[in-house]
């Protein structure tokens, strides 16, 4: 049985007072969310603030990307390494914002999930497709060679060993959310992509997620949870989703 996960990206929001004011409402009610993984991936300069707030919780801390490179000369980069030191978790890898606005292209991706992953990182692998290329019939074929790059780099098995966020990247930011339905048939795509080793694989669903959607899309067979953009900001909001995971 997959063990739902709903993951908060605060992407570049934030000051000292309002994270700890973020944290210390979702730590109020983390304690009765029941049998669901809960997990917030701040702006890197507030994650040892996080750590500390969150410590003793039942939350867990991650970064927003990481560099593929190990360490070295690499001015403004975050070594996998690094994160997992001050005690990450998790990273977030190849979110489409990382892949439109930074080039990080599938070999790049696929690098730093290798990264991710060596030194006991457990990556969230996002994929997914523009409007565009759904428009044109394009979304498995685009989420297929998104998830075989990294599959070709580190193994099926490591790459089921992990988690997997579907964001079709129309539906982030926008209001608009991908239909339970088309959700699930790319959840499903995946899930047969990792083979056998996929059963117990977490894939997350990611995409103008908030409360008055996530019971729809949770009820899904494939989906397993939810990488949350915006609605992470508000404490309550997220809790919400968290609690209907």
């Amino acid at each position: 049985m997959r063990k739902s996960l709903v993951a908060g990206n605060w992407k570049m929001h934030g000051s000292v007072q309002s994270v700890e004011r973020l944290c210390a409402g979702i730590v109020s009610g983390a304690g009765s969310l029941g049998d669901v993984d809960v997990l917030v991936c701040p702006p890197s300069v507030f994650i040892p603030s996080a750590l500390q707030l969150m410590a003793g919780s039942a939350v867990a801390v991650g970064g927003q990307t990481v560099s593929e490179q190990a360490q070295g000369a690499y001015t403004g980069e975050i070594a996998a390494d690094m994160l997992k030191g001050i005690g990450c978790q998790y990273v977030i890898v190849g979110h489409s914002e990382r892949r439109a606005l930074y080039a990080e292209t599938n070999s790049v991706v696929a690098d730093k999930f290798a990264a991710a992953e060596a030194v006991g990182l457990t990556p969230i692998l996002c994929v997914g497709e523009t409007l565009e290329q759904r428009d044109q019939g394009e979304t498995l074929k685009v989420v297929g060679e998104q998830l075989q790059a990294v599959i070709h780099l580190v193994g099926v098995d490591k790459v089921a060993a992990a988690v997997v966020a579907y964001e079709p990247v129309w539906a982030i930011g926008t209001g608009v959310t991908a239909t339970p339905e088309q959700a699930q048939e790319v959840h499903a795509a995946i899930r047969q992509q990792l083979t056998e080793a996929g059963n117990g694989t977490r894939i997350l669903y990611g995409g103008s997620v908030k409360s008055s959607n996530a019971a729809e899309i949770f009820a899904q067979p494939d989906i397993d949870g939810a990488l949350v953009g915006g609605a992470s900001l508000d404490a309550d909001e997220f809790l919400k989703i968290c609690q209907q995971a």
